[in-house]
């Protein structure tokens, strides 16, 4: 989501920038600055960012400068003559000194400068418009260049997590013989007489499957696979990357939880590491 776009153009009688930024949000959040003149069109404005830009906290400012000599404000004679005329009698009335620089008092004064511009004929909002979609476009573009880093990144993050899944492997048939060896010679300190081998079997069997971990990594497999799979649909889907990188990271807790062995922690918390990178950048996901 993040963007950036500016353009400046001269047109005959005025200088017009543009700037648009653009920044991470769950909803469409637009903040607007331009000339009191133009906020007859804001609600337009804020229509065609909506439907050009779709989800941000969007920053739109847009700055005029009059450059023809015809389109200066102009003094208001007949505003200054009443304010010259009120002065005086308020100074008359107060018996206190009259400005010594009129003009710089008057001038400041609500109403002094007029503008012969009063309204936006046709013309002008079109060139507006067509200066607008430009920084769209500038911002757009930038965004897409942030898209495609932000997909290399994932596609890294996910093959990293799938490596380390494959390492995992290595540790599982260890981790189950150490995890009975431990168990059976913890019962033989603590049982004096002979034991229902039997029955320990049973028992063991039982809470070696409590600890089986691979329907997490076959869920988890699926999850990675759906996340690449998903980065390939198109634009707008962050929120749906977004989910995705939650269930990932269940399967993972999961593993962790279930491994009971030192060096499979280990792995999980690389792959908490390599997840928690993609859960920061896919907030920036369209």
């Amino acid at each position: 989501m993040t963007g950036f776009g500016k353009v400046t153009v001269e047109l005959p009688t005025q200088k017009v920038t543009v700037e648009i930024k653009t920044l991470n949000s769950k909803q469409f959040d637009i903040s607007t600055r331009m000339p009191f003149i133009y906020k007859e069109k804001e609600m337009e404005i804020r229509s065609h960012l909506l439907k050009s830009l779709e989800r941000g906290k969007i920053e739109f400012s847009m700055q005029v400068e009059n450059i023809g000599k015809d389109a200066a404000p102009q003094i208001n004679a007949a505003i200054v003559e009443s304010y010259v005329a009120q002065v005086k009698d308020i100074a008359g009335k107060l018996n206190i000194d009259l400005p010594s620089d009129w003009f710089t008092v008057l001038l400041r004064l609500p109403e002094a400068l007029k503008s012969e511009i009063t309204e936006i004929d046709e013309s002008e909002w079109e060139a507006l418009r067509q200066i607008i979609d430009k920084a769209i476009a500038q911002l757009t573009d930038f965004r897409i260049q942030e898209g495609a880093m932000l997909q290399k990144l994932f596609a890294a993050k996910i093959n990293n997590i799938t490596q380390l899944l494959t390492e995992i492997e290595t540790y599982e048939g260890e981790r189950l013989e150490k995890i009975k060896a431990r168990i059976l010679d913890n019962l033989e300190k603590v049982v004096s007489t002979d034991y229902d081998k039997n029955r320990f079997e049973q028992e063991m069997i039982y809470y070696i499957e409590k600890l089986d971990v691979n329907e997490e990594k076959s869920r988890l497999v699926n999850h990675l696979n759906y996340f690449i799979n998903t980065m390939k649909e198109g634009h707008g889907q962050g929120k749906k990357l977004g989910f995705i990188a939650q269930e990932i990271g269940r399967e993972i807790n999961t593993l962790g939880s279930k491994s009971n062995h030192a060096e499979m922690q280990q792995i999980v918390v690389r792959m908490k590491d390599e997840l928690e990178q993609i859960k920061e950048q896919v907030l920036n996901v369209l």
